[in-house]
């Protein structure tokens, strides 16, 4: 896992794996986002599973899937308020972390 800041409070990763959970828990990240569907890649575990493990570490999960080149406005506005209630650091992963580092950029400018 290689995570990537784009701001203090925002950071960018690929695919996660459910085992990885706990480390990220422990690194300080209190909100995980998916921005990858399910089934978009090959042995890519779903969502839901990420989302027990991220209960079960105590810090909040959210399912945002962005079709590589496909964001839209309204995906743009759900990441803004996960934005705003943010309680602390927010891990947001996809493929390679671009589209999250693109929907963050967006998120700012939507109103």
């Amino acid at each position: 896992m290689s995570i990537r800041s784009i701001d203090p409070s925002f950071h960018v990763t690929g695919q996660i794996a459910p085992s990885q959970v706990p480390d990220i828990a422990g690194l300080g990240f209190k909100t995980l986002v998916c921005m990858r569907p399910d089934k978009e890649g090959f042995l890519q575990p779903p969502f839901e599973q990420i989302a027990d493990a991220a209960r079960a570490a105590g810090i909040d999960a959210h399912y945002i899937p962005v079709v590589p080149g496909q964001l839209s406005l309204e995906q743009a506005q759900r990441l803004k308020g996960i934005l705003s209630g943010q309680t602390g650091p927010i891990l947001a992963y996809c493929a390679s972390g671009q589209r999250c580092a693109a929907a963050y950029e967006m998120a700012k400018r939507v109103p």
